[in-house]
């Protein structure tokens, strides 16, 4: 079976730790994964985007001119989509794009892209992952000695640790997450994830609570 090897904070080997991909999906469906990821992105959406109609448009919707007898082509008001400053003929209104999938897709979906990260061999295990108080030069330096720097990493702890986040905030490309909230999209769009062995212990016998040896 495959082994990860269990880092401290200084980059020092110090064990081993035996998973699989199969541990949390019997296989990875890319289509699942790519669903649920535009599904998250779709929720992030604001949404806000307006443009005026000619009913909103300030100014006079008086004809300009007498159909004809001008020698010009005809015109109605100056609110008109087809003249300068008028308004949108096809407006964009504001929409929620927002929508949902099965809880238990979401759930498979964020195993197996944990399961892509094993059978990538993209995920760098550390022993704990603790400071005292809020330090970007500290994490810099773990991150430094488990040969993670110049990568975009997602950090998963146990449980919520705020040292851990304040550290890592004003990193670029760095964001922490804990276990139990990672998703699909937090997983894919980090190149690495690095986690802490008890943080991975909790995944490993969630993803067994949920099932992740039997197909959903």
């Amino acid at each position: 079976m495959p082994k990860l090897t269990v880092h401290d904070a200084k980059g020092k080997k110090v064990g081993t730790y035996t998973i699989e991909p199969t541990d949390f999906a019997p296989r990875i469906n890319k289509q699942l994964l790519h669903d649920a990821v535009v599904m998250y992105q779709a929720n992030q959406r604001q949404g806000s985007h307006m443009t005026k109609t000619r009913s909103m448009v300030a100014g006079s919707s008086k004809k300009l001119y007498r159909q004809k007898g001008t020698g010009n082509a005809r015109a109605g008001s100056r609110r008109s989509g087809t003249r300068t400053g008028g308004g949108h003929i096809h407006a964009i209104n504001n929409r929620d794009y927002s929508y949902s999938l099965p809880r238990k897709a979401l759930r498979l979906a964020t195993r197996m892209a944990i399961a892509s990260k094993i059978r990538d061999d993209q995920i760098t295990l550390i022993d704990k992952l603790e400071f005292s108080e809020p330090k970007t030069r500290e994490m810099v330096s773990v991150l430094g000695h488990l040969g993670c720097q110049g990568e975009s990493l997602l950090i998963a702890t146990a449980g919520y640790s705020p040292n851990v986040y304040k550290s890592a905030r004003n990193i670029q490309r760095v964001a922490v997450s804990p276990a139990a909230e990672l998703n699909a999209l937090s997983v894919l769009s980090a190149h690495r994830l690095v986690i802490t062995t008890e943080a991975l212990d909790q995944l490993k016998t969630n993803s067994g609570a949920n099932g992740a040896a039997k197909q959903e």
